[in-house]
């Protein structure tokens, strides 16, 4: 129904999609112009924010000012933004899905992490990445986002390991152990690993991405799901 953005602006949409047919909706740079737009249409407009920490408060505020939901993929969004957009929603009635990764494979990996390491003593998390002008952001937000939950169960990870200052040993995230490595080679996929270790065996879960088009059946759920909240939301989990 209309797409924002600072660059492309006057580009059609369906073409920088690489759809088969133009969409005939123009590039602008102007949110409030489209919200306007959208919210004389009789169906039900939703918001779907692709920008940056600095930017979401506010893009939400107007979404919910016409009277649309958002759903937000912001990686690193802050603690502090989530909480403003909690009790803004909450106050409005508004709801809003804060999404941390699309991909619903990312997010049975960390289900299944989360499982196993109530069996296991020893973890280590490692990521690879083809392109580092893309993944500047390493250790990657779904990396992060895995050893959080481990390191909030309450347990102490890697007792055994003596190597806590050495660099190369990779970077520890939170203060339970989990250690994070991250390879960028041309040629890898986008992957991620959770490697835990107990006594005789080793088990693993495995998850890579080849292609964007692994965000676009969790966008969907978001947004049917999004419709029908009136508060804010932290991740697709509960709608699996």
């Amino acid at each position: 129904a209309g797409a924002v953005d600072k660059q492309f602006v006057g580009e059609d949409i369906g073409k920088l999609c690489d759809m088969e047919e133009p969409l005939e909706i123009p590039v602008i740079n102007d949110l409030t112009m489209v919200l306007g737009s959208i919210s004389q249409s009789k169906e039900t407009g939703v918001v779907v924010d692709f920008t940056d920490p600095s930017t979401v408060y506010d893009n939400v505020k107007q979404a919910t000012a016409f009277g649309m939901r958002s759903v937000v993929y912001v990686p690193r969004i802050k603690v502090d933004t989530v909480g403003a957009l909690s009790a803004f929603c909450d106050k409005a009635s508004m709801g809003c899905l804060v999404a941390p990764t699309l991909s619903i494979g990312s997010i049975l990996l960390q289900q299944a992490a989360i499982s196993a390491s109530f069996h296991y003593n020893n973890v280590e998390i490692l990521e690879s990445a083809a392109d580092a002008t893309v993944r500047t952001d390493l250790p990657s937000a779904d990396a992060v986002q895995i050893a959080k939950n481990l390191s909030n169960l309450g347990q102490i990870y890697n007792k055994g390991d003596i190597t806590t200052d050495v660099a190369a040993r990779g970077q520890v995230l939170g203060e339970d152990g989990v250690r994070v490595h991250s390879m960028v080679l041309p040629g890898l996929p986008s992957s991620t690993t959770v490697y835990f270790s107990g006594p005789g065996e080793v088990y693993s879960v495995k998850h890579d991405i080849t292609g964007v088009q692994s965000l676009m059946p969790g966008l969907i759920l978001a947004i049917r799901k999004v419709i029908r909240l009136k508060n804010l939301v932290y991740g697709l989990e509960k709608f699996l």
